[in-house]
């Protein structure tokens, strides 16, 4: 399968009053078409201006990231961020913020693409309801579905599930994998959660301290549905808390 994303010797410093602060010191990976690459690290490490600059926001200092095989020249409807501080619009109903900016297509067409996603994500029934009559993992759910509406080839998710209890979390992690069973897209992954990690992930890069090289890889290779307690998993687990130090 095709490499969908490619990163390239991404390195990027910033200006501070003590001089320059190097955060990314030369990251190189692929993303495989369809697939889901997690990253994880120790806090302040860079992994949100890595995103960043993956998704398309900010610009590498060097190095290239590219979609496809074409060089990325800034935030695309191709690639979708899904962050954790969430993009609903209060003032919205469910189906009104999914509709938002939406342009493809008449508005039969719009609507039924979003009676479709909504469907997906377990929220039928609800098209005429508010963010503030939803759950926290409800407003994800819409937040998915918007993300969807758009038909993006990737996803950007920035510890998406992070503001969720842990059981929530897990069961948003099951929502996001049937979905992506249904709906193909590859993933880049962003998270401080091993375990929602070795869940989802097809692959796992572990960043060091900044300013951040990738300290170790590692692939996950059992299939969905996995079990988190298995001792392959647990092993795993030990190993990427081992490379951050734990």
């Amino acid at each position: 399968m095709p490499d969908k994303v490619v990163v390239q010797d991404i390195q990027k410093s910033f200006s501070t009053d003590n001089g320059r602060l190097s955060v990314i010191d030369g990251i190189s990976f692929a993303v495989g078409e369809g697939k889901i690459v997690a990253i994880v690290g120790p806090s302040g490490c860079g992994k949100s201006t890595l995103m960043n600059i993956i998704a398309g926001f900010e610009k590498p200092d060097s190095g290239s990231v590219r979609v496809d095989g074409h060089a990325l020249q800034g935030p695309s409807r191709n690639g979708i961020v899904i962050s954790q501080y969430g993009s609903v619009f209060p003032w919205l109903s469910v189906q009104q913020n999914l509709l938002f900016g939406v342009d493809q297509g008449d508005e039969r067409e719009r609507v039924a693409r979003s009676d479709h996603y909504l469907g997906l994500v377990g929220l039928k029934g609800f098209e005429r309801s508010y963010p503030h009559e939803l759950s926290g993992g409800m407003l994800k759910r819409v937040e998915i579905a918007r993300a969807l509406m758009v038909k993006p080839e990737v996803l950007y998710m920035d510890e998406p599930f992070s503001a969720l209890d842990a059981l929530l979390s897990m069961r948003m992690r099951n929502e996001l994998l049937r979905i992506l069973a249904a709906d193909r897209h590859t993933v880049v992954l962003i998270t401080h959660d091993v375990e929602e990690a070795i869940h989802l992930a097809d692959q796992v890069l572990v960043l060091s301290p900044r300013p951040t090289t990738i300290q170790a890889r590692f692939e996950v290779p059992f299939p969905h549905p996995r079990k988190l307690t298995s001792p392959e998993a647990q092993a795993l687990k030990e190993s990427i808390l081992g490379e951050l130090g734990l």
